[in-house]
């Protein structure tokens, strides 16, 4: 009992506590998930929060006892299906074959800003011809993840086959808009580890309704991948919330996709493939059930997806960080400009989530290409957990006197304050390593003017899982460095061979590095640890001693749960 609660009080990417209310009126009731229930607790007094919370604990623990296996997969309703190859008859494959110097080459534009990497997505969906296959950890039912869905109905709506991947995780209250979307000629969407149970509950009863296949439910999907008409894919860190795309009123994530073509595509949708067909992915449609006929889930569909629901973003900067303009105006031009190299796909087997073995991950391979580094390694991971080989390869790295620069998330920026416990207990070793280590100041975010115009007064998170090896050689996925990406869930990424790519890659990560983080040292003793900062004026160094911009009982939280967190689930 303890894993799952200590599961419920965090999930990767998300945050159970300020989880939004779908704001669709013709969503029913019981659609709002378990989140917004403890979200409407804390509007309320201490001791009403106290008893509130025991008796919803207690209801939900109720529920375990009704816990009923996963039904085995019904073979007639599986059938297996592949990606259809780049072709010269679509418009984006044309595009791409003129874009392309080489096909033994890879071509990337990297997309720092997310509301440009949520135009790129819509234009992809809205230019394909032949089919989308999209597969997503997280996709919220919030104004940017009912555009998104949206955007694939209507390209179903014009004859291409659409193909939708999500992990269950996130899914809870979401199952008539999605089989609103599966009721549409041409679209059919998969879940993968699907839940059993209380599928209209939330992910606290989710799991207690789950106990006893906790070994199952434990392990998710966590990748993140966007294929349109067999040329052109998005490969990166962001799900599909106002958040990832800087629509977030309160909290908005500083992270990286990559746009890419050539060679690289054929095999990020043979990755999609596997995962399609894989053991541990369900039709949609033997998961969640609806009295509804096709016709009144594609109505309901449309109705919570209208203009009323689903604003338009708005307008885009003339240009990013890196100073180009959005993909989708190459697209209109019919040539992309891109940075072109060599790659390789990394993708963990569908498999792992059966497996308790793992010879071979996503982890493994990047901490491999990590070992090869003679003069720097620049790593940004949000949920930074040093596991044995990580350990162990910046043991070796700093005998071999090779700098290591490391970027996270502090405590005040850190959307999970438990994985941050976990983080914190390997800090002093971390230094003690010759880590040069930095933490994500928002507060400073938001007086960096190159930042500041994007996040305005909201709190800024780093989210970004990336990895440059002596500026040539570059990793952007979906991988932390941290227990769940190594052993629990499934992650993918692209190493990439460009050092001009490497060299964007560094001006990115520096923006947040020297800018907008806190470097971490330990004091003259050799004890952890303080927090060097610049003050306003940008003139005087600052060194702080206590955790900063985090507030006291954010900290004292953190204190008490720290004991109960077992690390190996971070």
């Amino acid at each position: 009992m303890s894993l799952a609660l200590s599961r419920w009080w965090r999930s990767r990417d998300e945050r159970y506590w300020t989880a939004p209310i779908p704001s669709s009126p013709r969503l029913p009731s019981n659609d709002i998930p378990v989140s917004a229930s403890l979200q409407a607790v804390g509007e309320r007094p201490w001791w009403a929060r106290a008893l509130l919370l025991a008796g919803l604990i207690g209801a939900l623990l109720g529920l375990s006892g009704c816990a009923a296996m996963l039904a085995p997969k019904n073979a007639a309703e599986f059938p297996p299906s592949s990606a259809i190859a780049l072709s010269a008859d679509s418009a984006l494959g044309k595009i791409a074959l003129i874009s392309t110097p080489s096909p033994e080459l890879s071509g990337f534009r990297l997309m720092p800003l997310g509301n440009y990497s949520l135009d790129t997505r819509l234009a992809l969906a809205a230019r394909a011809q032949r089919s989308l296959d999209v597969q997503y950890y997280h996709i919220q039912n919030d104004e940017t993840g009912r555009l998104f869905l949206r955007a694939l109905r209507d390209a179903a709506a014009r004859g291409v086959r659409v193909r939708l991947l999500m992990d269950d995780l996130y899914t809870s209250g979401m199952d008539p808009l999605l089989l609103g979307l599966a009721a549409t000629p041409n679209v059919e969407v998969r879940l993968f580890n699907p839940f059993c149970c209380a599928r209209e509950h939330g992910q606290v009863t989710r799991y207690l309704a789950s106990l006893s296949e906790w070994s199952r439910v434990n392990h998710r999907m966590h990748n993140k991948l966007f294929v349109a008409d067999g040329a052109m894919a998005i490969v990166g860190g962001r799900n599909v919330a106002n958040e990832y795309y800087l629509r977030g009123a309160l909290d908005n994530f500083i992270d990286l996709d990559a746009f890419a073509m050539g060679h690289v595509v054929p095999e990020l949708a043979a990755v999609f493939d596997d995962y399609w067909n894989s053991d541990p992915v369900y039709p949609l449609t033997s998961i969640a059930r609806s009295g509804k006929s096709p016709d009144e889930l594609r109505q309901y569909f449309e109705d919570a997806t209208g203009p009323a629901t689903t604003p338009l973003p708005p307008p885009l900067p003339a240009n990013d960080v890196l100073g180009y303009g959005p993909v989708s105006e190459d697209l209109e031009a019919g040539r992309v400009g891109l940075i072109w190299g060599t790659a390789k796909v990394l993708a963990d087997e569908p498999a792992k989530v059966m497996d308790d073995v793992i010879l071979d991950s996503v982890t493994y391979n990047v901490l491999d290409e990590g070992r090869k580094a003679r003069q720097e390694l620049v790593i940004s991971s949000p949920y930074l957990v040093p596991g044995k080989f990580t350990n162990q390869l910046l043991r070796e790295l700093g005998q071999r006197k090779v700098r290591v620069q490391i970027l996270t998330n502090s405590l005040a920026s850190t959307d999970e304050p438990v994985v941050y416990t976990g983080y914190s207990r390997h800090r002093a070793m971390l230094l003690q390593h010759g880590v040069d280590l930095y933490e994500l100041s928002s507060s400073r975010v938001q007086t960096n003017q190159r930042q500041s115009r994007f996040f305005g007064k909201s709190t800024a998170r780093l989210h970004a899982k990336l990895v440059v090896i002596d500026r040539k050689t570059l990793f952007v996925g979906s991988m932390n460095l941290d227990p769940r990406s190594s052993d629990i869930n499934t992650e993918m990424g692209l190493v990439i061979e460009s050092p001009q790519l490497a060299r964007e890659l560094l001006r990115i990560i520096d923006i947040d590095r020297l800018q907008s983080a806190y470097r971490v040292r330990l004091d003259a003793n050799g004890n952890c640890c303080e927090w060097l900062t610049i003050d306003e004026t940008g003139e005087r160094e600052m060194v702080l001693t206590k955790e900063p911009d985090a507030t006291f009982w954010l900290q004292l939280k953190t204190l008490l749960l720290s004991p109960f967190v077992p690390e190996e689930l971070l």
